[in-house]
């Protein structure tokens, strides 16, 4: 009889573990569904104020904990994408909006991390929301005092176009009565036109600083509202690129990744020096477009 000696290699243990993991996690994580659905059925029927008292004394769960387990189990009941994560990361991700979680999972490959980096992660995005909001509100600010700028120039100058009318028909006018020689006549006109004159002088100057505000108030760019941008494909390339550069001792390499950073630097303050020209000279846009892209055609086919 002859026996069978089955060779096992590395990579076939560790599929047979990634499967088991995966296995685990959507066990843990259907689990932890099914706990919060009967505590969500638990909590209609105990006494309302008990609710503290009855989990403690008969799950020994704290308040939080119980709160993670059903909000748990409405978030991730119908969603097959989030179904391969742990109860920890389940619970991280319950801070992210419920419309952006399964692109953020994805996006950022949320399975192959700890919690601690999920959480880092999160933490990060936060942070850059917070930024972002920040800005617009920084930008709307800016756009309004434009605007009241705008309008306050706007209204001084018709202000001086009425003034320097007046003025001009009580030239006219002071011309006539110096002829007809009434002197209180002639008094009354030149009263009135010094009044418009100093009138004149003081609108001149106003218009004069509101011009000056303006020029120093930068062009008013919305910066939710990107025109000019890298793919989303390329970025993800980009990104990949920049970690396996990190990851390399060769010296030509690490050469490179200081002349790479520089380059995409660069390219963004590119992009943002072409929506600028958009904005402001539209009919010369599309000349420098296609510039930028003839350049970038030529750096890929050198880079070949």
């Amino acid at each position: 009889m002859t026996t069978q000696i089955i060779l096992r290699s590395p990579e076939v243990i560790a599929a047979e573990i990634r499967s088991i993991d995966q296995q685990a996690r959507q066990y843990v994580l259907q689990s932890a569904i099914d706990i919060g659905k009967k505590l969500k059925e638990a909590k209609e029927l105990v006494t309302h104020g008990e609710w503290g008292g009855w989990l403690q004394d008969n799950v020994n769960y704290s308040q939080s904990t119980a709160n993670n387990f059903m909000r748990v189990s409405e978030e991730y009941e119908n969603s097959q994408t989030l179904a391969n994560l742990s109860y920890t990361q389940a619970v991280a991700l319950l801070s992210i909006p419920a419309e952006e979680r399964e692109t953020f999972a994805e996006e950022n490959k949320v399975e192959d991390l700890s919690t601690r980096e999920l959480q880092t992660l999160i933490k990060e995005k936060k942070a850059l929301e917070k930024q972002l909001k920040k800005a617009n509100e920084q930008t709307e600010y800016e756009r309004l005092e434009r605007e009241k700028l705008e309008s306050s120039l706007t209204e001084m100058q018709q202000q001086n176009g009425m003034n320097y009318e007046l003025a001009e028909r009580y030239k006219a006018d002071l011309e006539a009565a110096h002829k007809s020689g009434d002197v209180d006549q002639v008094n009354e006109i030149q009263a009135k036109l010094n009044e418009k004159e100093s009138e004149l002088v003081d609108t001149k100057k106003k218009i004069k600083e509101l011009e000056k505000q303006l020029k120093a108030k930068p062009i008013d760019i919305p910066t939710a509202e990107v025109i000019e941008k890298v793919p989303e494909d390329v970025e993800k390339e980009l990104a990949q690129l920049r970690e396996q550069v990190k990851r390399n001792e060769n010296k030509a390499m690490a050469k490179f990744a200081v002349i790479f950073e520089t380059v995409v630097k660069d390219f963004d303050n590119l992009l943002g020096a072409l929506y600028e020209i958009k904005t402001t000279a539209p009919d010369e846009h599309t000349k420098y477009l296609n510039a930028v892209t003839g350049l970038l055609g030529r750096m890929s086919d050198k880079a070949k």
